[in-house]
């Protein structure tokens, strides 16, 4: 079996996936661009390296030669993985991410047929977010087949890496989406709210543009779709503001300086923190005859999910490949996979 790659091995995420899989005996090639921050990891770890950027599509497909799948924990996604998927087609290698962002998914699924005539499998968003919400969205599905209305939303205990920070500031510029009669739309920032509640007590979500808009259309064919994340009260405020500063996000400068900040700032949570915290997701499904089914999850912290979920599904793909092209994990690992990962409970009052 040809050997198997971490690129972005070196950021927080990537670095987790690195060490849990060291830990667990298995040997992937860890690579990134930052050779001053690659090099101690894989010396620590007793794992191979390659130092290379992404760019130029042959360049990167020859630093991935031998390689027979690369898992990308590099991102904003909607950066890397447009070249690196270019070169894992080129050379026949498969590719996994762990994204979360509709353009980086519209990207993949746009490949499916250069990934079939390429052999490879190209399986994006193997992490929390999308596992466990396609998951879910994918098993109310199919309580009710007739549904035409998907509202899913998560909540996130433990703060967030650097990464998800910049890839969030980014997401801003963007602005609010929403899928209706299977179009993805443009909508304001926080453009609903809604309560769910846990343990009797209400959480207050706000609408977000989370990657569920395009991989939960694509597992179920549900047109309508809403995604939501729990936010206190002033933060929700505080969104709906940024409305009003969404153009300024797109000045390069003013953007550096925030990605700046960010950087420096933000560290993303400890161990400590991450085996103290948990994540809910709650699903929701409607049909126009007034039925409807709800259902809703309880999970480890989302880095530590993503860590578990993300081994799997490589050892999968490595020890099973399926046919190629394009998937969803629900679509490629079924909607009961999310279950069978450690720490994952599904909970009796789900809204």
């Amino acid at each position: 079996m040809k050997p198997w790659m971490i690129y972005g091995a070196n950021g927080y995420t990537g670095t987790l996936v690195a060490e849990a899989a060291a830990a667990a005996g298995l040997k992937p090639l860890l690579a990134g661009r930052n050779r001053e921050t690659l090099g101690p990891l894989a010396q620590r770890l007793g794992l191979e390296k390659r130092v290379f950027p992404l760019l130029g599509q042959s360049s990167i497909a020859a630093s991935l030669e031998g390689v027979g799948l690369v898992l990308n924990c590099a991102g904003p996604f909607a950066q890397t993985c447009a070249p690196l998927l270019a070169a894992c087609i080129e050379s026949g290698t498969h590719y996994l991410d762990i994204s979360g962002e509709i353009d980086a998914f519209a990207h993949c699924h746009a490949q499916h047929e250069r990934a079939q005539a390429a052999g490879i499998t190209v399986l994006p968003g193997v992490g929390f977010d999308v596992v466990p919400t396609d998951c879910v969205a994918l098993l109310l599905k199919h309580m009710l087949p007739r549904a035409d209305e998907l509202i899913l939303a998560i909540e996130g205990e433990g703060g967030f890496s650097p990464g998800t920070a910049r890839t969030s500031l980014q997401g801003l510029h963007a602005g609010g989406r929403a899928r209706v009669r299977g179009q993805l739309q443009k909508v304001p920032l926080a453009w609903k709210t809604r309560t769910f509640m846990h343990a009797g007590a209400p959480r207050q979500a706000v609408t977000i543009p989370w990657g569920d808009l395009y991989t939960a259309w694509v597992s179920t064919g549900i047109p309508n779709i809403e995604t939501y994340l729990v936010l206190p009260p002033r933060a929700i405020k505080n969104l709906r503001r940024m409305r009003w500063l969404r153009p300024l996000l797109g000045l390069t400068p003013l953007r550096r300086r925030m990605e700046a900040r960010i950087t420096r700032a933000v560290r993303g949570p400890d161990a400590t923190t991450r085996a103290a915290t948990r994540s809910r997701v709650w699903g929701e499904v409607r049909a126009a005859d007034g039925s409807a089914a709800t259902l809703a999850l309880e999970t480890p912290n989302g880095y530590a999910l993503t860590v578990d979920a993300a081994l799997a599904c490589v050892q999968r793909v490595l020890a099973q490949p399926p046919a190629p092209g394009y998937y969803t994990p629900a679509q490629l690992l079924g909607a009961e996979f999310v279950l069978g990962l450690p720490g994952v409970r599904r909970l009796d009052s789900p809204a």
